[in-house]
């Protein structure tokens, strides 16, 4: 593997959100970016992403030598994996989609390239169970957008080279990540199951018409979220209760944990359901487009993370 300062192209595999995410995060740190797509009707939606992206990352400040000039977008997989430092794979969250395409990785890369999947809960053991390179193989499960949000949960397999998981870690800061390295393969990681959690929530609420999808992210952005952007959940919990820390959350607060509030179990996704979430974000879209919803995401964001560098 080489030095990171030697790196100077990587391969971003996917054409939706997350494989765009990446491709603007990886051309905003100054690098060369070869961009595979699996289809030529997926071009002009990719290039959107890049654009909406690059406002943002203009605004967060470019490394220097960053530029859109260094992108070559290809539908040939062989020539975008060949000549690269490393590749971010984000082909869809399929099982079956994402082994044939490490198996196709045998033979196209390079043996001592790492390839990391951003997948958001399936297991490398068994995206990699056809792979015979599964020793360089690791998640790099990113938060989206991936050119905006610093999480990484990096996850190896029990094939996997312990020199790989150091080497990709050191890979994500040295490129302004902060990687999460997992202490094992758990399904869903740590960050999606503690949104999963959350949306399990909400989701029984609207289904019990005790909320509605509106009355949650209202509660949600006026409640925890903002001081979520400093502290996590269990450092919120800590300081929640003065001097006495979590010990005294815990034991004041412990026996309400046996209260009847929670439904973690998944509800029935049935089309009534489906369709109060559906109209719901509608109604709160207001005939917003994606371009234009993404953008506001995006400045939004944006100013919370140069805020939180000002802190």
């Amino acid at each position: 593997m080489k030095r990171l300062d030697e790196i100077t192209t990587v391969a971003s595999i996917g054409g939706g959100p997350i494989g765009g995410g990446w491709a603007a995060h990886f051309l905003a740190k100054g690098l060369k970016v070869k961009c595979y797509l699996h289809d030529k009707s997926e071009h002009q939606q990719f290039v959107d992403i890049i654009e909406t992206a690059w406002d943002s990352l203009i605004q967060l400040g470019l490394t220097e030598g960053a530029s859109l000039k260094n992108m070559k977008i290809s539908f040939d997989l062989a020539e975008t994996l060949s000549e690269v430092d490393f590749v971010q794979e984000s082909v869809p969250e399929v099982l079956n989609i994402k082994q044939q395409f490490y198996e196709k990785i045998d033979h196209l890369l390079d043996n001592n390239i790492v390839i990391s999947s951003s997948t958001s809960g399936l297991l490398i053991s068994d995206i990699t169970v056809n792979c015979k390179t599964a020793y360089r193989a690791v998640v790099g499960h990113p938060f989206n957008p991936p050119y905006l949000l610093p999480l990484v949960e990096v996850v190896g397999s029990s094939k996997t080279k312990p020199q790989i998981i150091d080497w990709v870690k050191e890979f994500y800061t040295y490129f302004e990540k902060v990687p999460l390295v997992l202490n094992k393969e758990i399904p869903g990681f740590i960050a999606t199951r503690l949104q999963e959690a959350l949306w399990r929530e909400a989701l029984h609420m609207v289904k019990n018409n005790e909320a509605t999808p509106e009355q949650i992210d209202l509660a949600l952005i006026n409640g925890p979220a903002p001081r979520m952007a400093h502290q996590g959940q269990c450092m919120a919990f800590h300081v929640a209760c003065g001097a006495g820390g979590m010990a005294t959350n815990l034991d004041q607060f412990g026996p309400a944990l046996e209260l009847p509030w929670t439904r973690l179990k998944a509800p029935q996704l049935d089309k009534s359901l489906r369709n109060k979430m559906v109209d719901g974000c509608n109604k709160m879209a207001k005939g917003q487009d994606f371009k234009t919803l993404a953008d506001k995401r995006d400045k939004a964001i944006v100013a919370v993370l140069n805020a939180l560098k000002q802190n």
